[in-house]
């Protein structure tokens, strides 16, 4: 099957995680996907589990006679809460000609190379757009499609040499907790890659420092006919303490290094009103001035309107992998040299997000990300261009049999 065959097949089960839930994985469809990832590599003779937890792992043994490094390739299977994934209708734009994409004509949405300037480089590739309504699932299905076309090439043709191959697929990343009860015992590699970047060519082995902030406001409501110097109006100060917070360090106007602090939900009335943010930064000195700022504009708003006006509540989720990598660049190198093997100019930048590598690099498994040809993550403008995820397939393989040399 072709690897964009298989992704098409994925993203019509709804894997969208709920980060307001117990559960785990978060929705069931995450489950539907994981058995189904089972029955697949299982058909291919792949002996495979699913745990309680929902986490696929496939091993694949060595067809070598030397003992050579176990490596691990890893992709979530669910999508972003943050757009509908749910009736995903996707469509091929087949050698797209480089102009603007409509996506849905009677919504009038369009993908616009202005907006949208990767599409400069997908010109004459076939693209796998939305309708404009939901997300795509490129991120992470596109490396999920990835890792199986890989482990259809190495049963189909038994001369690729490799060593024992772990294949992982891990439930609710997008809410932080893709690797909250994976057992890296039980996956038992020396190394591993992330399949969950865009552009194929990237190698990233460095990412955000990343906290959750949860800021609960509490008001006093009073009748508006007689509120005069009694109403403390918790929207109102709510607002006040995203104003407190520095402008400049907002996600749409930072890039690269910079890092952000992102309110990206907001729920209330008068009397309580709740915000969640995620703080963001490579730098760790600057990742503590960023919390020390959300303490500050706390603190001065207890001092204000009174003590317990504001509660805040901030958890560091993962931190900057590099420090653990810059030890590891053999690891790094093997990719590198993979990339430039398959004929392209390797994209050595940081991630602006996190992966399951970083949290898996401090767990003991060092663990750098790749690219998958998917573009736009998150939101109905998700395209992925399958000549990218070709590509894709093509260098894990290289990195698989690079590994074949090492000791």
């Amino acid at each position: 099957m072709l690897v964009h065959e298989r992704f098409l097949n994925y993203v019509k089960i709804d894997t969208q995680s709920d980060p307001h839930t117990d559960q785990y994985p978060s929705s069931s469809g995450q489950l539907e996907l994981a058995r189904l990832l089972k029955q697949e590599l299982e058909s291919m003779g792949v002996k495979t589990t699913i745990d309680n937890f929902g986490y696929v792992i496939g091993k694949i043994p060595s067809n070598l006679k030397h003992k050579v490094p176990t490596i691990a390739l890893i992709a979530h299977m669910d999508t972003s809460p943050d757009a509908s994934g749910k009736n995903i209708k996707p469509r091929i734009i087949y050698n797209y000609d480089g102009s603007d994409i409509i996506l849905n004509t009677d919504r009038n949405i369009v993908m616009t190379k202005e907006k949208f300037p990767t599409l400069n480089g997908n010109v004459k590739q076939d693209l796998i757009v939305t309708d404009g309504t939901t997300l795509l699932g490129a991120d992470d299905k596109a490396g999920v499609a990835e890792i199986m076309g890989l482990v259809e090439d190495l049963q189909k043709d038994p001369k690729i040499e490799h060593g024992e191959l772990v294949v992982v697929f891990t439930p609710d990343e997008e809410v932080g907790n893709g690797t909250l009860y994976l057992d890296i015992d039980k996956i038992n590699a020396d190394f591993a890659y992330t399949l969950d970047g865009s552009q194929v060519g990237e190698i990233a082995f460095e990412n955000f420092n990343a906290a959750r902030a949860v800021v609960t406001i509490n008001g006093k409501s009073v009748h508006p006919g007689s509120a005069k110097n009694k109403m403390v109006n918790a929207i109102s100060v709510a607002n006040e303490f995203d104003n407190l917070l520095p402008k400049y360090m907002r996600p749409e106007i930072t890039e690269k290094y910079e890092g952000f602090n992102h309110l990206h939900e907001i729920n209330g009335n008068v009397e309580k009103t709740v915000m969640e943010y995620i703080i963001r930064n490579h730098d760790l000195a600057l990742f503590a001035q960023q919390k020390e700022d959300f303490l500050a504009a706390c603190q001065y708003l207890n001092e204000k309107y009174g003590e317990k006006t504001c509660y805040l509540e901030i958890t560091d989720s993962y931190f900057n992998m590099r420090e653990k990598l810059d030890s590891k660049k053999e690891i790094i190198d093997i990719a590198i040299d993979a990339i430039r093997e398959s004929e392209l100019e390797p994209i050595i930048e940081p991630i602006r997000g996190g992966t399951d590598g970083a949290r898996l690099t401090y767990m003991g498994l060092p663990c750098p990300n790749l690219g998958t040809g998917g573009y736009n993550f998150h939101g109905p403008y998700e395209y992925a261009s399958i000549q990218e995820m070709e590509l894709a397939v093509r260098i894990i393989k290289k990195i698989v049999t690079k590994v074949t040399q090492l000791k």
